[in-house]
């Protein structure tokens, strides 16, 4: 069976299954990713840049060569490996699990309580929710849906039209070693930077399609190209800035603002400033246009893997 078949009706079944059951409560193969990944930071850490390139290399290195041993094994069965491939995307995508968190805070902000909200937006994003009140909130909860459709779905998706099970497998431990060490905390200023540097690499094209499509699924596709064009270099992530420019426009909404990290406060540039500020009911808007980015990115990415193999064997 051709390999673009068996990555378009692999990666179907993976995105039907995360849409059917989630991400389990137990036992998830990215928690036990990061353990792994946790057991070798603890053996490799030194405050050093090239040790922390060593930890990525290992990490990722690690985790792709064994997803590229699993397709090799199953590679003469259509059945095996159309479920390896169901398999790994239901495991690294997570659109579901994201519009249930997002959706949770937005019942309870709905209902006036601010503090359960607060307890459960740090499952969604590393907001520090004491700072927040209740708008504060829901701006932080469309902004994670946004960058997150990217991180969690579309980018995921993207690498395995480009690499089947391995660029699944590759891009989801890169983004995952990215949330673990990339950030620019004491420790992790140097060590971190190897994995920083490769999510903004791996992140580039899924952002990029992401914005696309929020502008195509929206329901405001001329504000959506604007607030991207406009605003989206001003944001300091490369990738997160046309992500949630591009939703901002789509939504009608204002986002970006002042934000705060564990203590650190930051003032980032207003995305869409022609938009309204984010209501509690946005949230639900939100979520509804990340499902319909992340459908529509599938048969992008299933069209494009198609494509790629006609060119190649003509």
């Amino acid at each position: 069976m051709r390999a673009d078949r068996v990555f378009a009706y692999g990666a179907a079944a993976g995105l039907l299954g995360d849409l059917l059951l989630g991400d389990p409560r137990r036992g998830h193969p990215v928690a036990a990713f990061g353990r792994a990944a946790g057991a070798v930071e603890r053996v490799l850490w030194r405050d050093h840049r090239g040790w922390g390139a060593l930890h990525t290399a290992v990490c990722v290195g690690g985790v792709t060569g064994l997803a590229a041993l699993a397709r090799r094994s199953v590679r003469r069965s259509r059945s095996a490996s159309i479920a390896l491939t169901a398999a790994a995307t239901w495991a690294v995508v997570g659109g579901t699990s994201l519009g249930r968190e997002a959706r949770a805070i937005g019942d309870a902000l709905a209902v006036g309580d601010v503090e359960v909200a607060r307890e459960r937006l740090p499952h969604l994003c590393g907001r520090d929710p004491q700072a927040l009140d209740s708008d504060g909130i829901a701006r932080a909860v469309v902004e994670s849906v946004a960058e997150n459709t990217s991180d969690a779905v579309v980018g995921a998706l993207v690498w395995g039209a480009l690499g089947g099970v391995p660029g699944l497998v590759a891009f989801r431990a890169v983004n995952t070693l990215d949330a673990m060490v990339g950030h620019k905390s004491p420790k992790y200023r140097r060590y971190g930077w190897a994995s920083a540097r490769l999510d903004d690499v791996a992140g580039w094209p899924g952002a990029r399609l992401t914005a696309v499509l929020a502008t195509v699924a929206g329901r405001d596709p001329r504000g959506a190209v604007r607030a991207w064009r406009a605003d989206a270099g001003k944001h300091p992530s490369p990738n997160a800035g046309p992500v949630e420019a591009s939703f901002a426009g789509a939504l009608g909404v204002r986002l970006g603002g002042t934000l705060s990290y564990g203590g650190r406060v930051e003032h980032r540039p207003v995305l869409n400033g022609e938009g309204r500020a984010v209501q509690v009911g946005d949230i639900e808007r939100a979520v509804r246009l990340s499902r319909r980015v992340g459908w529509l990115a599938l048969g992008v990415s299933v069209a494009a893997r198609a494509l790629t193999r006609r060119g190649g064997t003509s």
